[in-house]
Order: structure tokens, then C-alpha cells, then sequence
């Protein structure tokens, strides 16, 4: 019996209107009755998924949000992902808790930086992706042409699924390339109301594109889309809301069920009896008054009732979860039971980091959920040195939730945060004052990126000895190599061939 379970990510660049697209997923889904504008003003300006401060303030998503919705019996698990260029780190996590994503282009845009950086993390895990291409009643370029660029820049097959009658001022409607019908749009144009018309004759000119696409692309194939081979393509509008009730059932017809996760000492199918599954993300005080911290767990195998005990991997000790939550965004409640592909929230003191397996043996961890080396690195400067302790904590709060990594250098009393994007230090400091009322401020620091080292005891601590300025820990403990360039860590390697400099190192 297939599992009545879709757990999807929406990825997209900057702007391409994944966040208006979410909304509206969540107001098809039943979940909201009402999607605030995103050019609204004041309170409706934020989606229901940006609640940290500093998104509220410029509108972007900084961080991984959960919303679950029910429609026609399916369980809906939307994991809103960053959608700026800086947050790839957050990005990257929550895509291994994913079954199945969903790409937003820009119909004017095409394939972006961003899009093509996100695509290829869910190939590294061959997460099978349906297409939106957005905005099509505005100006975009010509509807093959986007297809041809998805089909090369990417290397997928492309089965278009419904084709734009005309773009912008000339929009007319969506066909649905299966069941002929046109989505019209009626009433205000800017809240339009799409009319399904199946008794359709359409004009010569996009009755020849329809005839060309369906011989010159592929048919839809189901494995083939679920091997990550191919990608079917939606077109429509989300601020308009077209072609969003398409998309759910798309999701809910052809997007896969939990599927079998990466372990060790082997993979972990959904249908296993043993309850089991991993931390992705940590967010601490998503409110404020209870200054919480919450673990996201992905659930990948057996039946989770409320207050039962699971065993972490990161010290062995079982702890019961008396408090289980599900999430719509920053709105909770608590979860009796959850099934594989569920997400849930654990309430915890710093026990749980990301990275950590939670089973009902101690003897399984999930696999791939590395830290990347930081891109950027900065000194701390305390304004208040008696908040020294706050620091300290706050550092590692956000450590543990991959805001930013802490080094503690071997030599001096400057601790450097390093980062893989310059958002995330405005960030930092704008959770550091709002969160933790701590007034710091970042100064360059000598160093431009960080590898964690390791080999032989006795090899690693010749090379340390010898480089001790350039050496510190990670919160961990673990050895980390400072370096002025890329190009030093090339000279230092070729030096000390018996060490190992890593870009990740798994948790």
C-alpha cells in the first residue's frame, strides 16, 4: 500500500516567487484562508513561513520552516527551504530530509545560479523534481525555449504537462495537456479566478506549439521521473493562482512515498518496524518567551507514538519525547503519533544536534549530513565584555543549528565564526541582539577559509606543532586548520601529504 505521505522542498533563485507560491499552496491545501500579498505592507508583507526578525524586515527566508497541510487524504509535508544564495548550508540539510522536490523558474528568468546549484544537491541524492515555471502572465521568453534550457543546462528529460496560451499581455490561460481543458482567468486582474473551460477550440498559432511539443518532447514516465531523469513541467502563475491546484496533484499522484534512507550499516526502508530517524535542523527560541530549542526529526521508519523512548547517537542515552510537535510554520501542536516522512519537533536542552540518529537500538546512524567549510571567517567583537558568557552560549546555539561554525584558536582569545554566505553574519549579529541581548560586532579576521584535519595521532600532532598559530577547535573538539587562501591550503597539503584537509566532515 503506498504510503499517503509526500515530504517536498520548494528550491528556487532569489525572487522567482517561491514564497508566494508556498502561500498558496497552503491556501489550496486548506491550511490558511488567506495569502497575504507579498508586495502588501506592514504585518501581511512576510509569508506565514518567515517569522525570525530579520526576515520579517527584508523579506527573504533565512531559515528551514515545516508546514503540513491534508487534502483528499494525503498528508502534505512542505519544508520551506532559503531560498537566498547565502544559506546553501540550511539549504543542503534540509533537502536530505525530502522525498521529492519542487524547482520554481522565473518564466522570464529561466535557469539561475542559484536554481542550478540547488538542482544539483538534490541530484547528489537523486531526489526527482517537478517543475513550476511561474509567472507567466507576465513577459517571458518563449515557452521552448525555457524547456530547451531546462532540458540542457540541467540534463533532464522534460515532459511539458500544460503549455501558457500566449505570456503577459497576450495570457489567455493554462492547458492541461492531459485533459484539454483551459484554466481562464476571470474577474479582477489581480486576484483572478481561474475558470476551467474543457470545451476548447484553441487559436492556430498555439495549437501548432502544443502539436510540436508533444512530438518533440518526452511522454511523462513515472520511473523515469522518479529515478531523477526526468522532470515534468507545470506552467502558471502563483500570485494569480494558476496551475497551484495542478501542482498538488501532481505532488500527490506522482511524487514518491518515503523512500529508504542512507544508513549504516545499512539503509532504512520506510517499512521497517523499528522507529527511526535524524535531526536535520536545530532552531533555537522560535519563541522567544520560552527561549526553546527545538529539534527537527525526519521520521524514516516505524510507527512514533507520543512518549516513547529513542537513543541518540550522540551519547547513547535514551531520552523519552514526551512532547512531540507538528508544525505549520511557527504554530505547534502536539504530535500523538507520526508516521515515516512525517516531520516532528523535539523540545530539548542542547541534547540533540544536527546529525544525530534517534532510534529505538543505538546501533544504526544515518549518513550524509556533512558540515562545509566556511567560505567566510570573522573575529567577535564584544561591545559589553561582561555579556562574555551570553557569547558563549549564543555561539553555540546557532553552531549547533548551522547558522555560522565557532573556532576557538589554539593561540589568542578571539573567537571566529565562520560562515558559507555573508547573509548569515547579519544574521548572527541581529539574532545575537534580538535573541540574546548581546551587542557585538564583527572584525576582519586573518584568515580566509578553514579545513578540519585528521590522519595519524602522531602525524597530526607533528604538523600542529608546527602550526599552532594557524590551529584551533571546533566546538567538537576537532582539529581545524585557518587559512589565509585557498592557495595556502594547496602549498600545506603538498607539505604534509600524511594529513588530510576536509572541505566537510560529517556529523
Amino acid at each position: 500500500m503506498t504510503s499517503p505521505r509526500r515530504t517536498f522542498a520548494i528550491i528556487s533563485h532569489p525572487d522567482a516567487g517561491k514564497t508566494t507560491l508556498t502561500e498558496k499552496l497552503l491556501v489550496a491545501g486548506g491550511a490558511i484562508h488567506l495569502a497575504g500579498e507579498v508586495k502588501a505592507r506592514g504585518a501581511n508583507r512576510r509569508a506565514r513561513s518567515d517569522w525570525m526578525k530579520i526576515e520579517q524586515q527584508r523579506g527573504i527566508s533565512v531559515t528551514s520552516s515545516v508546514m503540513t497541510f491534508e487534502r483528499d487524504g494525503i498528508t502534505f509535508n512542505l519544508l520551506d527551504t532559503p531560498g537566498h544564495e547565502d544559506f546553501s548550508e540550511d539549504t543542503y540539510r534540509t533537502l536530505t530530509a525530502v522525498d521529492s522536490a519542487v524547482m520554481v523558474i522565473d518564466a522570464a528568468r529561466g535557469i539561475e545560479a542559484q536554481t542550478r546549484k540547488l538542482f544539483e544537491v538534490c541530484r547528489l541524492r537523486s531526489v526527482p523534481i517537478i517543475t513550476f515555471v511561474n509567472k507567466v502572465d507576465r513577459e517571458g521568453r518563449p515557452v521552448f525555449e525555457l524547456l530547451d534550457e531546462i532540458a540542457d543546462i540541467l540534463a533532464l528529460d522534460v515532459a511539458p504537462m500544460s503549455w501558457p496560451i500566449g505570456m503577459g499581455g497576450e495570457f489567455e490561460g493554462v492547458l492541461d495537456l492531459e485533459t484539454g481543458g483551459v484554466s481562464r482567468p476571470e474577474g479582477d486582474s489581480r486576484n483572478f479566478q481561474g475558470k476551467v473551460d474543457t470545451d476548447v477550440t484553441l487559436p492556430e498559432r498555439f495549437a501548432e506549439e502544443v502539436e510540436l511539443a508533444q512530438a518533440g518532447y518526452a511522454p511523462f514516465d513515472a520511473e523515469a521521473y522518479r529515478n531523477g531523469d526526468l522532470t515534468p513541467v507545470y506552467f502558471g502563475s502563483a500570485l494569480k493562482d494558476f496551475g497551484v491546484a495542478e501542482l498538488i496533484d501532481a505532488l500527490a499522484r506522482h511524487a514518491p512515498p518515503p523512500r529508504p534512507q542512507p544508513a549504516e550499516p545499512a539503509p532504512i526502508a520506510p517499512n521497517a518496524d523499528e522507529v527511526t530517524g535524524f535531526v536535520f535542523k536545530v532552531q533555537a527560541n522560535m519563541d522567544p518567551n520560552h527561549r526553546d530549542r527545538i529539534a527537527f526529526m525526519r521520521l524514516c521508519s516505524g510507527t512514533f507514538k507520543r512518549g516513547m523512548k529513542l537513543t541518540p547517537t550522540g551519547h547513547g542515552k535514551p531520552i523519552a519525547v514526551h512532547s512531540p510537535i507538528l508544525f505549520f510554520a511557527q504554530n505547534r501542536e502536539v504530535a500523538d503519533e507520526a508516521f515515516p516522512g512525517d516531520i516532528i519537533g523535539i523540545p530539548n536542552h542542547g541534547t540533540l544536534r544536527v546529525g544525530d540518529t534517534l532510534s529505538e537500538r543505538a546501533d544504526i546512524r544515518f549518513t550524509g549530513l556533512p558540515n562545509f567549510a566556511p567560505e567566510i571567517l570573522r573575529r567577535v567583537a564584544l561591545k559589553d565584555p561582561t555579556k562574555t558568557k551570553q557569547l558563549r552560549k549564543a555561539l553555540d546555539d546557532m553552531a549547533e543549528e548551522g547558522v555560522t561554525q565557532v573556532f576557538y584558536p589554539e593561540i589568542g582569545s578571539n573567537w571566529i565564526v565562520g560562515v558559507v554566505g555573508q547573509l548569515q553574519l547579519e544574521v548572527l549579529i541581529s539574532r545575537l541582539e534580538a535573541e540574546y541581548k548581546v551587542a557585538a560586532g564583527l572584525e576582519p579576521a586573518p584568515f580566509d577559509t578553514a579545513r578540519w584535519v585528521t590522519g595519524e595521532a602522531a602525524d597530526l600532532k607533528a604538523f600542529a606543532d608546527l602550526n599552532r598559530g594557524a590551529m584551533a577547535k571546533d566546538r567538537d573538539g576537532n582539529p581545524v586548520f585557518l587559512a589565509k587562501s585557498a592557495w595556502e591550503i594547496g602549498y600545506v597539503a603538498d607539505r604534509y601529504p600524511k594529513v588530510r584537509f576536509n572541505a566537510t566532515r560529517e556529523r
